[in-house]
């Protein structure tokens, strides 16, 4: 039988024993979701993420796009699996690990998805935000940061992977 980590229960009771009042989970009314202008298996992927991920012994320039830009990096999408890996010390070291990539960063699955034509190919990044728990931040910097990565690298499409 499986288990699973109930994260939002362990959020609200972090929060509320360390600051005296919940978490203010983010959300709005009108959500920004457009359809799909092309099937998937025309598109262009891209993944963004929450997870702090980088890779091994990667030499980063400036010119790459894979150098932390505030709150937020990128990635080359063809970084080799074991070279990627999460330096986070932030997360509940009891109830999981980080040594799975693919479960916080799932490079290999979307390879998998253009191998079997399911999305059409990918960007030639992927972009991550380090999640501060600011939602200002977030919305005024953070995301007009990746979708401005995102339009420059031609994505169709964005898989989200919060953490």
């Amino acid at each position: 039988m499986a288990t699973y980590v109930r994260y939002i229960d362990r959020i609200r009771e972090y929060y509320l024993s360390k600051y005296n009042n919940p978490y203010r989970w983010a959300h709005f009314e009108d959500v920004p979701f457009t359809p799909l202008k092309k099937p998937l298996a025309e598109s262009r992927v891209v993944l963004v993420t929450t997870s702090q991920t980088t890779a091994r012994n990667v030499e980063r320039k400036e010119s790459d796009g894979m150098q932390n830009a505030g709150g937020m990096y990128s990635l080359a999408v063809d970084t080799p699996l074991d070279l990627l890996y999460s330096p986070a010390d932030n997360y509940d070291t009891a109830a999981t690990t980080l040594d799975d990539v693919n479960a916080f960063y799932p490079t290999s699955r979307l390879h998998e998805a253009v191998a079997s034509g399911r999305i059409g190919s990918l960007t030639e990044r992927f972009h991550g935000v380090y999640n501060a728990y600011s939602h200002r931040r977030t919305r005024e910097r953070d995301i007009p940061a990746v979708l401005e990565r995102c339009r420059e690298d031609g994505a169709d499409v964005a898989v989200l992977t919060p953490v």
